[in-house]
């Protein structure tokens, strides 16, 4: 979840919302059945631990409500919707502007991918942190798109997991190549995982902060055009 001018996105990926392949367009249902709305579970206001579910519509009419990427449509297995029903909800977002600090996270390093395998949880509604490895060089984009891959045993239920850097302190490698020193843990919003490449391989997708940053940079520029050419009120 994120924030972009003070609008807050579930980010996720396209064929959880969507209910398909994104590269054949198939249904993922063996009965062909395709999702008309989502339910979030959120932390509660000012009750930390305990958990409301909030059901959020997938569309309006036949449209999607959510925003994809501008240019690779669902290319980018991601998605962003924007959240109505927050009513006693305390929400705890990732920054796009402010992902934490720029540690170094070279091919073979550790990396968590923060999600619910096999649709379980840590106990209550927290996450469960698996661990995994930076596959590829992170700046390189990954099949011709804004994506890289990891080395992690990725299951039915990881898609859309946060994929985070955590290092608990002290001295770490950070990408300029120095080092920082830190008093107590730090994390690095890395991206989101959208599966592995093929049933054979435990390598994965990751899809960069940049493609969810395209996607919200896209929909706010639309939502600006749309209101410059809304007409007038009369008066």
């Amino acid at each position: 979840m994120v924030f972009e001018g003070g609008v807050p996105y579930l980010i996720t990926n396209w064929h959880n919302l969507a209910g398909r392949d994104p590269s054949t367009g198939q249904s993922l249902s063996k009965t062909g059945g395709v999702p008309d709305e989502v339910i979030i579970l959120h932390n509660q206001k000012g009750e930390l631990g305990r958990w409301i579910p909030k059901h959020e519509p997938l569309h309006e009419d036949i449209d999607p409500l959510w925003s994809q990427h501008p240019v690779h449509d669902q290319k980018v297995d991601v998605v962003a919707l924007p959240l109505t029903d927050l009513d006693d909800v305390e929400l705890y977002p990732y920054s796009l502007t402010q992902t934490g600090p720029d540690i170094a996270v070279p091919p073979a390093d550790v990396l968590s991918i923060v999600g619910f395998p096999f649709g379980l949880t840590g106990g209550g509604a927290l996450a469960i942190w698996a661990t995994g490895f930076m596959a590829t060089e992170p700046d390189i984009d990954q099949f011709g798109l804004p994506a890289f891959l990891v080395d992690c045993r990725g299951r039915p239920g990881q898609s859309g997991s946060a994929v985070i850097a955590h290092r608990n302190g002290g001295a770490v490698a950070l990408a300029d190549g120095g080092t920082g020193m830190f008093g107590g843990p730090i994390t690095k919003f890395l991206g989101i995982y959208s599966g592995r490449i093929n049933d054979q391989s435990d390598l994965g997708i990751v899809w960069k902060t940049s493609a969810i940053a395209e996607i919200l940079t896209s929909t706010k520029a639309n939502e600006g055009r749309q209101a410059t050419a809304s007409p007038s009120p009369a008066t």
